[in-house]
């Protein structure tokens, strides 16, 4: 692989963060929610096997295999593209592909043996060949657009002007979507500042989408567009909110939603933690535990989540991906609030 990927153009940067392949942030969106279906596959698995008299693996040891390598195939995928070597993701495709095979054929399996849709087993298999398939697509997608195997001209890429500029040292622009989340990228930064006082010069230049002259010109062609609208209209005059909604109301809109999908989330303690309550009272009334029958392994969604310790696993998630899209929300407002003022 590396000797065949080698081929493929190297631009040189002063960053090793240039993300450019397409559909990067769907990706990452897709592989999170897979290792999430994954937990659940495995904590069901677990949770059907403790029923049981006897031990049985295969319930969840695939689960584990299957969680791990989508977590090497997110890593696979982040080095193939900052060394930019697109050739590479073929082999990343050819196991989209088997996984997608493999798990139609156990979910067509389950369809020939009248497992209802109700179990969780078969809910979790139909969501992984979504989940699959939708993964192959973006695999298709860049070979589509980048034209590196088919193709007598693939595609060539140049890096943004940023990074290309050692200035320049704010990355939260041009990182993967995990750094962005936890603002890894700025490590770096915080040991040094440990270390010694930061200056100016050791904070860097600002990327050129946050500089005020940049926000300033996308403002004026956003209200130079509301004159146009109006130059008919004698009666009316071009309205500056309409301007700034058009300029930056994108970044808005995502911050809302960051925001209401994070409140959203809140719900999730009170009733995790009262599910836990109660679960807990019920094993306390309910001495005489009984045995899953091993000819009937499958478990009911509404079984899965009677168990305390998976109500205490998806509480511990659920907090953390409340706190990151709260920061998130936080984050895309102060930015943009610095950008919009900057532009005015």
């Amino acid at each position: 692989f590396p000797g065949w990927g080698s081929q493929s153009s190297k631009v040189q940067i002063h960053h090793n963060t240039w993300l450019h392949f397409p559909g990067h942030n769907l990706r990452w969106i897709l592989t999170f929610t897979l290792l999430f279906v994954h937990v659940c596959e495995i904590a069901e698995g677990i949770v059907s096997d403790t029923q049981m008299n006897s031990r049985h693996l295969h319930l969840f040891l695939p689960a584990i295999m299957g969680f791990v390598a989508a977590t090497v195939s997110i890593v696979y995928y982040h080095n193939i593209e900052t060394s930019n070597f697109p050739k590479l993701l073929l082999a990343l495709f050819l196991y989209w592909i088997m996984a997608f095979v493999t798990k139609t054929i156990k979910l067509v399996r389950y369809c020939q043996d009248g497992v209802p849709f109700s179990q969780l087993r078969f809910c979790i298999t139909g969501i992984m060949v979504i989940l699959y398939g939708l993964l192959m697509a973006v695999e298709i997608n860049v070979i589509r657009v980048r034209r590196y195997v088919f193709f007598m001209n693939p595609q060539k890429v140049k890096p943004p002007e940023d990074l290309q500029d050692l200035g320049v040292r704010f990355l939260q622009p041009f990182v993967n979507l995990l750094s962005k989340a936890t603002y890894w990228w700025m490590n770096t930064l915080i040991i040094s500042a440990h270390k010694k006082p930061v200056d100016l010069k050791a904070i860097g230049k600002l990327p050129i989408a946050m500089r005020a002259l940049t926000n300033y010109v996308c403002l004026k062609e956003a209200y130079e567009e509301q004159k146009k609208k109006v130059a008919d209209q004698p009666n009316r005059s071009p309205s500056i909110w309409l301007a700034m909604y058009s300029a930056f109301g994108r970044p808005i809109l995502l911050s809302s939603t960051f925001r209401y999908l994070a409140d959203l989330l809140g719900f999730a303690g009170p009733l995790c933690i009262s599910g836990i309550v109660q679960g807990f009272q019920n094993t306390t009334n309910n001495t005489n535990t009984t045995e899953k029958d091993p000819s009937n392994s499958y478990l009911s969604s509404e079984e899965f989540l009677r168990n305390v310790y998976v109500l205490a696993v998806l509480l511990f998630l659920a907090l953390i991906l409340q706190r990151t899209f709260l920061q998130a929300s936080y984050y895309v407002t102060t930015e943009t609030g610095i950008n919009l003022r900057g532009a005015l």
